[in-house]
């Protein structure tokens, strides 16, 4: 399997290096658009975007985070944490993530337990004890664009139904709060200054695709995503907060979409 990178500002579609068994999931760019990582056979390697070369970064990695200052890497081999460059694991049973503080000084990670799954903090400048900022039915962890809490979805039971609402937890206090609620929202994710959220939702009758309007507590129906699975339709915003990318598979075969809601979404 090979690969490919699109430049957006000029739709130039260029081929990277081939691979073998790359995992689809793992692509990543780097805060400065220099390079691409991904996972090969369980090796994390970066290929350059200006002359294609591959660099090996590790190995036996299933999982690994970058932060947006690109200053730091975290890996995941067989269900434990490290800081990059280190052997010794500064965490356990990771299944979900890593998630990168923006700064680089911390990792959120993610444990499943038995009623659903748990959110952790470690950091990765001191020698410290991870901390456990949430449990429960929660999902889809973000970072808070200025990298002071995480926000993330908790699943509410209100009599017979299950309501979603974004919460956000802040490491150093633990303390959690709701941020606002959602309609039935499966995922989610900020804008560039989490002024908006965008969300798929997961209900049957009306699977939208919608706009959450923090300001005015209001939200705003772009489309229908129509996919078999909501969860994995993961809208997220350009970093100008000018489009809204989703994927579905609506059409028989999953492809992605985008939708331009500068009408409606100040630019960050």
């Amino acid at each position: 399997m090979t690969p490919f990178y699109l430049d957006l500002r000029s739709g130039a579609l260029r081929e990277l290096a081939p691979t073998k068994q790359l995992i689809p999931h793992s692509l990543c760019l780097d805060a400065h658009d220099r390079s691409v990582y991904l996972i090969d056979g369980g090796v994390l390697k970066e290929i350059s975007l200006s002359n294609h070369k591959v660099r090996t970064v590790a190995e036996d990695v299933t999982a690994f985070g970058l932060s947006c200052s690109g200053t730091s890497l975290a890996l995941v081999r067989g269900g434990r944490l490290f800081r990059s460059g280190s052997l010794q694991p500064i965490a356990e049973d990771v299944a979900v993530g890593p998630f990168l503080r923006p700064d680089g000084s911390g990792c959120l990670y993610g444990r499943n337990v038995d009623d659903g799954c748990e959110f952790w903090y470690v950091s990765l400048h001191i020698d410290s004890r991870p901390v456990r900022l949430a449990r429960g039915r929660i999902s889809c962890p973000f970072w808070s664009p200025d990298g002071k809490s995480v926000l993330f979805l908790r699943d509410v039971p209100a009599g017979s139904a299950i309501l979603s609402e974004i919460h956000a937890v802040v490491p150093e206090t633990g303390q959690e709060h709701r941020v606002d609620p959602t309609s039935q929202f499966a995922t989610f994710a900020p804008n560039g200054n989490a002024s908006v959220f965008v969300g798929a939702s997961r209900s049957k009758a009306q699977p939208n695709v919608i706009l959450l309007l923090r300001s005015i507590a209001r939200e705003l129906t772009l489309c229908e995503h129509g996919a078999s699975n909501p969860a994995a339709v993961t809208p997220v915003f350009s970093p100008d907060s000018r489009r809204i990318y989703f994927q579905s598979d609506r059409e028989g075969k999953w492809a992605i979409y985008s939708i331009n809601v500068e009408n409606f979404v100040e630019p960050t």
